[in-house]
């Protein structure tokens, strides 16, 4: 980070949208921390925007926590939802804290001159916190008016739904959380995503009246794309951080596949990129000797490598190459190899031998049905082990399975699948 103040940093960056005081802009480098809800047992792309706020502001010398909702995850956030989730149980709240913190351990690896980040889980101090003190010490000092008052409160009461007083209560426990830090830790700043700002304004509240004190926020925006939909959905699914739920490669895709309408707001808002580099992306990508999706590119890499490391990134880019349009694939070579460096599936045996190619692809998930694999080999877009398929009756036989266990589908130039039979033949 440059000599310009971390805040006003990334106040250029477009990662400043609420602030609770001017003051943070010229203070002094300082404790915080950026809460993460553990109702999966993994991380999304949106909460990488939380990741990479750590990230920078450990650079800058600020000392950095991140804290697991462990407890309030048992009754769950009602920020940004517009119905009530469903109630995790206990055993799956720890299960999930515990890989979301094995998650952030690799991921915040401290480089040379970092601040390293210290997580803390909320179950500590919330779990045994009895209901009639909890509503004595601490319910006592708000109020109903600015709580009915906060948006995501209001969106919710005016809904068909309505809000139930579990969800009701989660501000209460979040602003406690606040306290607690600021009490036992000398934590003086929460910093999270848009959604969480009434949550974020309610402890800072809540530590003014209790201590007299005066302690900060600021909010991040959300990851959302230039049509308004949030980024990290796919047809697949969300975009996990886990390499145990999404591989690299298809990280590495999704990103590489953003519009150009986002591309340059992505590389402001989840990369370490210098702004200077940014801009220059940006002017390239006005002029006619542009190569279309290198911009596309470099983000996909910044970001891949930083989640995934650089033998993720490395895995990611062998994967692509390999189905790469036009890419033919060495059928002599190691499969299992293979598997590590490109997407792939393990089916079982009586899905694949003697039935036919198009029931394979739909098994697959490459088709959504017999019809549409049907049309793709008489488009002549159906490929096996790297043979073009013409015959919609085709029938995959042992002949076709290549080492005794894998065969390689294709669904036009670009899409390539290893499969792995089990058991092999």
């Amino acid at each position: 980070m440059n000599e310009q103040h971390p805040l006003k940093h990334l106040q250029n960056r477009g990662f400043l949208e609420q602030i609770s005081s001017e003051v943070l802009l010229s203070s002094k480098p300082c404790p915080f921390y950026i809460g993460f809800d553990p109702t999966a047992n993994s991380l999304h792309l949106g909460n990488l925007m939380g990741i990479i706020a750590l990230k920078w502001l450990a650079k800058a010398h600020y000392k950095p926590y991140a804290l697991i909702g462990g407890a309030t995850a048992l009754i769950g956030d009602p920020s940004g939802k517009d119905q009530e989730r469903p109630l995790k149980q206990k055993d799956e709240i720890v299960n999930n804290s515990k890989k979301i913190e094995h998650l952030l351990k690799s991921i915040l690896q401290a480089n040379e001159g970092e601040e390293e980040v210290i997580i803390v889980n909320n179950s500590a101090w919330l779990e045994d916190f009895s209901f009639i003190n909890f509503l004595r010490d601490i319910g006592k000092h708000f109020r109903l008016g600015p709580m009915l008052a906060k948006e995501s409160v209001k969106i919710r009461l005016s809904s068909q739904e309505g809000m139930s007083f579990t969800e009701f209560s989660y501000q209460l426990l979040q602003s406690y959380d606040f306290y607690h830090l600021f009490s036992n830790y000398g934590i003086n700043l929460q910093v999270g995503g848009s959604d969480q700002w009434g949550n974020i304004t309610a402890g800072i509240e809540f530590i003014r009246k209790v201590t007299g004190k005066e302690t900060y926020g600021f909010a991040f925006p959300l990851l959302v794309r230039s049509d308004g939909r949030k980024f990290g959905k796919s047809e697949q699914g969300a975009i996990w951080l886990s390499e145990e739920k999404l591989s690299s490669y298809d990280f590495y895709q999704y990103l590489f596949r953003v519009s150009d309408l986002d591309v340059i707001k992505l590389m402001k808002l989840l990369t370490f990129m210098d702004l200077a580099e940014i801009e220059q992306i940006e002017k390239d990508m006005q002029t006619s000797s542009y190569i279309p999706n290198t911009a596309q590119k470099k983000l996909a890499e910044e970001v891949t490598k930083f989640v995934h490391k650089e033998e993720g990134l490395k895995k990611a880019l062998l994967a692509t190459e390999n189905t790469a349009p036009g890419a033919k694939i060495n059928l002599s070579g190691s499969f299992e190899n293979m598997m590590q460096n490109m997407p792939h599936k393990i089916l079982e045996k009586e899905k694949v031998l003697n039935k036919k190619y198009t029931e394979v692809l739909r098994f697959c998930g490459l088709v959504s049905s017999n019809s549409e694999a049907v049309r793709l080999i008489n488009n002549q877009g159906a490929y096996l082990n790297e043979q073009k398929i013409t015959d919609p009756s085709f029938v995959i036989t042992e002949k076709e399975i290549l080492n005794g266990a894998f065969l390689v589908l294709g669904t036009g130039k670009k899409n390539k699948l290893l499969i792995k039979i089990f058991p092999s033949l």
